[in-house]
């Protein structure tokens, strides 16, 4: 007997315990390969978007209240590890709510999701252990919540979604996990290169599904999409793009040679 895939994202996202979130994502995605989760016809329509369940423990803080950490302490890598688990927890809701929240679309796309989601889950499951290696556990330290606020304002567009999430805010992952590698191999933390190195390589398979949805949406809305990216970017995005780019790994992730050239152009100008 089928269920609906539908429901079980949204006990994903309603999972508030690290446990919970990373046991139900591994069950659901595991039934949805062999088959046993369908997107229903009549499933009803989403929620309004809210928070997901979350532990009650990082604090989430204005990004400014954080304090910049260097990585020559085990204290400060510590701090450093969490933040980027902090990112990785927040995106298995980010896949999952593009899971449960845009209805009929085609089978592949919620097949690039809900595999997005397992891999988020795995992600953070090795920055977990590596944080309770070095002493310490997730929560330990204070967070902010930009990812997922940018969900909220793209709640209502899946072409926004598309665009913004994973084209802008976790395509920053490729530009700049390199150089925090770099950093991690000059003080001869050879266990969290590796764990950066197995993320680097997944996440631009999950900014080109980024690319290839957006693209989908383009085409499906009638609208060129170089000028709605420039648009949305625009819109949404102003503050929040940096660079430099990683213009090899952002290809790869099925950025444009055009799309790179408008991205330099429009940090140029802001500067």
């Amino acid at each position: 007997m089928q269920g609906s895939l539908i429901q079980a994202a949204h006990a994903c996202l309603a999972a508030a315990s690290v446990e919970a979130k990373l046991e139900s994502t591994f069950a659901a995605a595991a039934a949805f390969r062999r088959g046993e989760l369908v997107v229903p016809a009549d499933a009803p329509a989403p929620e309004p978007i809210g928070m997901p369940g979350r532990p009650a423990r990082p604090r989430l803080v204005h990004p400014r209240e954080l304090p910049r950490r260097g990585l020559g302490s085990e204290a400060g890598r510590a701090a450093f590890i969490h933040a980027i688990a902090h990112i990785e927890f927040n995106a298995i809701d980010l896949a999952w709510d593009a899971v449960y929240r845009f209805r009929g679309m085609p089978e592949e796309y919620y097949a690039d999701w809900v595999s997005c989601a397992e891999d988020e889950a795995r992600h953070f499951g090795m920055l977990q252990a590596r944080l309770q290696a070095m002493g310490h556990g997730y929560g330990d330290f204070d967070a902010h919540n930009g990812l997922w606020e940018m969900a909220e304002k793209t709640a209502h567009d899946g072409l926004a979604r598309m665009a913004l999430v994973p084209r802008v805010l976790e395509a920053r992952g490729l530009d700049v996990t390199p150089g925090m590698i770099r950093r991690l191999q000059d003080v001869d933390d050879v266990e969290t290169v590796r764990i950066l190195e197995v993320i680097l390589r997944e996440e631009v398979a999950h900014v080109a599904a980024g690319s290839r949805w957006f693209r989908w949406h383009c085409e499906r809305a009638g609208v060129e999409p170089l000028p709605t990216f420039r648009r949305l970017l625009a819109e949404y995005a102003r503050a929040v793009l940096h660079g430099p780019f990683n213009h090899e790994a952002r290809s790869r992730a099925g950025f444009g040679e055009d799309e790179l050239r408008m991205l330099e152009e429009g940090l140029a100008a802001a500067g």
